[in-house]
């Protein structure tokens, strides 16, 4: 494995998860394996269990961590090609990255959206020219568009829990006070759409009318309007917030009650309920859920180790059979 973007760079997906879930059995087992490795992690925005986590599942593999954070410790980087850096930006990308991949052998790069030019955001323009210039494997600590480890973390939880084959799993919008990307939903919407193609899941979505995600991420899914109507015999429902993709970033008015409650979580198959989080209690989702026994959302974030690690993995044994 050279990189680390998207669904589309795992090869075999339910074997993937459960070597994942092996790892959390064994966690030093391939202390080995990162021996005089170095990762560096590079942020661009706040983490909390994107940091810890990956920061976690490389020390398990033997590996050194290096973490910069550009936006408070770095210089403001320059992205675009032929342009006089008479402004703001200090240092360029091709530098930046370069300098970077002379450190580490593994990078991990997270930059959010600015929510402000849908066809820069989607263009990952950022993430792809790190890529480019770094020189050494790339690892996805979210982007403008994906959040992966999140998403492959979401799926190993969802097999560590189910009681059925195919479970059924609803991804459920929820209401916020400010605009958010859809970089999670999108990347949970890719992941869980494979899997259903696959036969790991039943997949739908929820959400009002004009949050429609991008049709790349959402391929043969069915999507409701009302979110009652797709709680009917759900599994798992993983709540999460997202500003609209056609108007983009903006926050479009909502009818009906989008608040997963434990009133709505009777309509389920005693659900359970996941979130990414950080999470606004009852806004997003009710503190009587997020307090109660069908809440998932610490043991998903618990498994966010099991995810980095399984990639970290995966690159490691790329690189030392390269060696």
């Amino acid at each position: 494995m050279k990189k680390f973007f998207s669904v589309n760079d795992i090869d075999q997906l339910e074997a993937t998860v459960q070597d994942a879930l092996a790892l959390k059995q064994s966690p030093v087992a391939h202390q080995d394996l990162g021996k005089n490795r170095t990762l560096g992690l590079v942020f661009l925005n706040p983490s909390l269990r994107t940091r810890m986590s990956t920061q976690k599942a490389a020390m398990n593999l033997g590996m050194n961590v290096m973490v910069m954070n550009m936006d408070k410790d770095g210089w403001a980087l320059e992205t675009r090609d032929g342009v006089v850096m008479d402004g703001t930006t200090v240092e360029h990308i091709r530098e930046a990255a370069a300098v970077m991949g002379q450190y580490c052998d593994v990078l991990g790069l997270r930059c959010f959206p600015s929510l402000k030019d849908k066809e820069a955001d989607y263009s990952e323009d950022l993430f792809n020219k790190f890529a480019e210039f770094c020189g050494v494997p790339l690892v996805s600590l979210e982007s403008a568009t994906r959040h992966p480890l999140q998403s492959l973390t979401d799926l190993i939880t969802i097999t560590e829990h189910k009681t059925r084959k195919r479970p059924k799993v609803v991804l459920a919008w929820a209401p916020h006070v400010k605009a958010l990307p859809q970089a999670v939903p999108n990347s949970f919407s890719e992941w869980m759409a494979r899997a259903d193609r696959e036969g790991l899941v039943d997949f739908c979505i929820a959400h009002p009318e004009g949050y429609e995600l991008a049709e790349e991420f959402t391929p043969n899914t069915t999507i409701v309007h009302h979110l009652d109507d797709a709680l009917q015999d759900a599994d798992f429902v993983y709540v999460k917030n997202w500003s609209s993709y056609k108007q983009y970033g903006e926050i479009l008015p909502v009818e009906g009650d989008w608040l997963l409650n434990e009133h709505k979580l009777k309509l389920t198959n005693q659900a359970k309920v996941m979130h990414c989080l950080p999470v606004r209690r009852d806004l997003e989702l009710s503190s009587d859920i997020l307090d109660g026994p069908n809440a998932l959302v610490i043991q998903e974030a618990g498994n966010r180790v099991w995810a980095a690690q399984i990639v970290l993995k995966r690159i490691l044994e790329s690189l030392n059979k390269g060696a």
